[in-house]
């Protein structure tokens, strides 16, 4: 079987991944600096390396060590609100340490890298809804600034290293283990607050549209992704939108939350509405959504719940 690299392996997405690939009988390697990801996350049957994917001189090591024929990179600095306020952090992570993990891969052969991009942020405020992949992205927040640098990165190395890629353009992932106490993650948020009958906060006027997809189809996703003929860009989404609000209303249902939502001051960097076109994914990758909001919602609340 092939060695593998996930990066943010302890991480939200990233440990639910790396379960994917480990039930298929794949030898994992992790690599996390905890800044977010959490010890309690991580598959007992992987090795795990607690580094930053910005130190050069670790990276080597790892990458000479194991010789991967798959990387896949969600390991990042994941909040758009962060982006704006500390841009040049937002760009190191995310930039500069994608780059020394495309650097290994070309000097150690990796065969396909498979990176978590952004749905959302990527394609900025103006965007044709559903948006396929053929719109040109503009994004208006440093986080979809440097998803979309990376991808160009992706590009260049694709024609000029012949380093294969694909690359996952997210709607917004929710599911268990999603933190509830970041800035990031509406759906962990929400559920963490009402089951403890807290105050639940809603940014704007709640008729922000998102694309919510439950976080084993984005596994799924990322799995297909290893297939020979995938290459390329490809959105992942459901194709439908929810408002905040909306959103609220079903998880105060599942919850038997009764109180109303506070609204605060809207969030720079966030865009009005995103929903997502995947037929391309549909197409070329054999991939679709399967669990619906109520049932992602629902598995999602329990998870919370213990």
């Amino acid at each position: 079987m092939p060695n593998i690299l996930v990066t943010g392996g302890a991480g939200f997405i990233g440990s639910h991944l790396v379960d994917g690939l480990t039930q298929e009988g794949y030898k994992v390697v992790v690599v996390d600096n905890l800044s977010t990801g959490r010890v309690e996350n991580l598959n007992r049957n992987v090795l795990f390396y607690q580094q930053s994917i910005e130190d050069d001189e670790m990276m080597e090591r790892i990458f000479m060590l194991h010789k991967f024929d798959f990387v896949f990179h969600l390991a990042a600095q994941a909040s758009v609100s962060i982006s704006v306020k500390d841009p040049v952090k937002d760009a190191k992570v995310n930039i500069l340490g994608s780059l020394v993990l495309l650097e290994k891969s070309v000097k150690y052969g990796v065969k396909k890298f498979i990176f978590s991009s952004t749905g959302g942020a990527i394609y900025g405020e103006n965007a044709p809804v559903p948006t396929n992949e053929t719109t040109v992205p503009c994004p208006i927040s440093p986080y979809g600034i440097a998803k979309r640098s990376v991808e160009m990165y992706l590009d260049f190395y694709k024609k000029e290293k012949n380093l294969n890629y694909v690359s996952l353009r997210y709607g917004n992932v929710y599911g268990p283990r999603q933190d509830p106490n970041g800035e990031a993650g509406v759906v962990a948020i929400f559920s963490s607050r009402m089951i403890k009958n807290e105050e639940v906060f809603i940014f704007g006027d709640g008729e922000y549209v998102r694309d919510y997809v439950y976080v084993k189809d984005v596994v799924r996703a990322n799995l297909l992704a290893m297939k020979e003929n995938a290459s390329g860009i490809y959105n992942i989404g459901t194709g439908i939108g929810t408002t905040v609000n909306e959103l609220f209303k079903i998880l105060a249902q599942i919850t038997g939350y009764k109180r109303q939502p506070t609204y605060a001051p809207h969030r720079k960097g966030d865009i009005r509405r995103s929903i997502l076109d995947s037929s391309r994914a549909n197409s070329e990758l054999d991939w679709s959504p399967t669990t619906t909001l109520m049932e992602g919602l629902a598995a999602t609340v329990e998870f919370f719940k213990v």
